[in-house]
């Protein structure tokens, strides 16, 4: 399918690049494609970013039907501009899709997509240590319609937006408020997709940590309260006894690129890495015991963030006396030195924009 291009007469003003938060500005285009029932996917095009005009009535805003997926751009001190896995973000949200009862759309086509709109954006992409342009494809249902069935038409969109650090905290370790209250999943739900209602279903816990001064939320499984799961942003690993270990994917859970990717790394490096279950009441033992070495969360946002604390039912661990632990450094300057170009790519991870 060809691409249309539409180049923006009023380019926009760029923003203090050195103080950019994450999600605060948009760049001059974005791309757009539409589903039809009996036509397929059509009329894909780049365009000058604009608001949407929708119906009150379109689905989306009543049922949900909607998918996306958050990868980044990087300019390397060579100038090269790097995407990091692009085709597994491709591949996860037809996976969404299907849960969502969205058709599917020709993954090697999005990736195309994408290169072909960062490509025409570059410019925005910022140069600073930690910075990228973060890239956010999504897929909404556009049907006029007030009845509880899959739309017939689709609109599938990529927006771009310069960005720093996600966590105020950078590499240093967060705070981790375990919830165990509210249910975010369950296996047989839509745990493992990419769409917006689970993350709305996580807002309430988010709200909780915030206000006792916690930066984000680990969840723990849906039916017994017991076993980890994830963080509301990130997937979640253990270093007990030097052993990585991290929760298996159990149909709740997010299959995170940066998550695969550390296991790979990991594993290559030597280490014994699992997949498991794996109790809150393990970890916080093993805290007590001196045997938690180090725990860390993996996505595409942070990529590594450090988790210094952990609080639980009242009780808190604090984990490797506050700092960021030499596993977690490993993966960080790795993944990051391979996403920026630094360090050379022996496991054909990156895609080269020209």
């Amino acid at each position: 399918m060809e691409i249309k291009v539409e180049l923006t007469k009023h380019p926009k003003q760029k923003p203090d690049m050195n103080h950019l938060g994450f999600g605060n500005y948009y760049t001059d285009h974005m791309f757009e494609m539409d589903y039809t029932e009996g036509i397929g996917w059509h009329d894909a095009r780049i365009v000058p970013y604009h608001s949407l005009e929708m119906d009150p009535a379109s689905m989306v805003l009543h049922y949900g039907q909607s998918t996306f997926e958050g990868l980044k751009a990087y300019r390397g001190q060579d100038g090269t501009i790097r995407l990091f896995r692009p085709e597994k973000n491709m591949e996860r949200l037809n996976i969404s899709n299907q849960r969502l009862v969205i058709p599917q759309f020709d993954a090697e086509f999005g990736v195309e997509a994408i290169k072909k709109l960062v490509s025409i954006d570059r410019d925005w992409i910022p140069e600073g240590e930690g910075t990228s342009l973060y890239i956010r494809p999504f897929i909404i249902a556009t049907d006029v319609h007030v009845g509880v069935h899959p739309s017939k038409t689709y609109k599938f969109m990529i927006i771009l937006s310069p960005v720093g650090s996600y966590y105020k905290e950078g590499i240093n370790p967060v705070r981790i408020y375990v919830e165990d209250e509210y249910c975010r999943a369950v296996r047989g739900g839509m745990g493992f997709t990419k769409t917006a209602g689970n993350y709305a279903a996580s807002l309430i816990a988010q709200e909780t940590a915030e206000e006792r001064g916690y930066t984000q939320v680990l969840w723990l499984d849906g039916v017994s309260k017991t076993y980890v799961e994830e963080v509301g942003t990130m997937n979640i690993m253990f270093v007990i006894d030097g052993e990585v270990i991290t929760p298996e994917l159990n149909g709740s859970i997010l299959s995170g690129i940066t998550r695969r990717s550390a296991l790979e790394l990991l594993k290559d490096k030597g280490y014994k890495v699992t997949e498991r279950k794996i109790s809150i009441q393990e970890v916080f033992d093993a805290a007590k015991a001196g045997r938690l070495n180090e725990v860390f969360g993996t996505g595409t946002a942070a990529v590594i963030s450090p988790v210094g604390e952990l609080m639980w039912e009242g009780e808190t661990v604090i984990i490797n006396n506050g700092q960021i632990g030499p596993i977690s450094h490993l993966v960080y300057d790795t993944i990051t030195g391979i996403q920026s170009g630094k360090l050379k790519d022996p496991y054909g991870w990156v895609t080269v924009i020209d």
